[in-house]
């Protein structure tokens, strides 16, 4: 039996299995996904300098994974029988990140930034894994182990970038 709960705007099922609080976390996470998108696709835009060029390419390719993600993650709060949120007003009420300004911007701004934003997402993923495990949703879980491979090697590389 599901039973429909009012968190403001959003309506969240939960159902006899107890995923309320995991399908909760996972659509912070996809909240945060979604909006770290938006804001990884603007700095592609307006990052300027002398290393424009390969700054521009790689940017691509970080917003390029997130936009999989969003999609694997909504798709997978789905196979839990959760609903996604889906609406930029849904994820703005309850991210974590903080947008982009619309303005020019030198890639060593826009790495502390990404990489401030990078370790959100592993303590998103990090809770939804701990939360999975204990309710033995072993899918959910191996899904975050995933992510938390993937997010610690980016981190990794990110911070080799800045060391100068």
């Amino acid at each position: 039996m599901n039973k429909n709960v009012n968190l403001g705007n959003n309506v969240i099922i939960k159902n006899e299995r107890n995923d309320f609080m995991i399908t909760e976390d996972l659509n912070l996470f996809l909240a945060n996904l979604n909006v770290f998108y938006r804001k990884l696709q603007n700095y592609h835009w307006n990052i300027k300098g002398d290393d424009f060029f390969n700054i521009h390419v790689k940017l691509e390719e970080l917003y390029d994974q997130v936009n999989s993600q969003i999609d694997e993650i909504a798709e997978h709060i789905l196979i839990i029988e959760g609903q996604p949120l889906g609406t930029m007003k849904d994820y703005l009420n309850i991210t974590q990140i903080e947008e982009a300004k619309n303005e020019k911007i030198e890639s060593d701004k826009i790495f502390s930034a990404i990489l401030k934003d990078y370790s959100t997402l592993v303590e998103n993923a990090t809770k939804v894994k701990e939360e999975a495990d204990n309710e033995k949703k072993y899918a959910t879980s191996a899904l975050m182990d995933e992510y938390l491979q993937n997010y610690g090697k980016t981190i990794w590389m990110i911070r080799q970038k800045m060391e100068k």
